[in-house]
């Protein structure tokens, strides 16, 4: 008997090792882009919700939005009824009736 394999049996283990490998790459492509696709949808909600609150990003706010409190505060220097931190990234929006 021969201590090696056959090169056809060896040919059909690479070729299955490379559909393994394969099939884990497209499951991890396949997650990453939900996760960013999750990501960008949170960053992108409506500027208009229901027809009765606009909201903007805040222009003056700084930095990482971390207190609804200091986002409304800064929101109202810019002329907005209130704010809140929204998205992955934490950031500043402002918020006021539609008008």
């Amino acid at each position: 008997m021969d201590a090696y394999p056959h090169p056809i049996e060896l040919s059909t283990l690479s070729l299955s090792v490379a559909v393994c490998d394969m099939k884990h790459s497209t499951r991890l492509f396949s997650a990453l882009s939900f996760l960013l696709l999750l990501l960008v949808a949170t960053e992108m909600g409506p500027m208009m919700a229901e027809g009765r609150t606009c909201e903007s990003q805040s222009h003056k706010f700084k930095g990482i939005c971390l207190s609804d409190t200091n986002c409304a505060s800064v929101c109202k220097t810019e002329g907005f009824t209130g704010g809140d931190c929204k998205g992955a990234r934490r950031r500043c929006f402002c918020t006021k009736k539609c008008t």
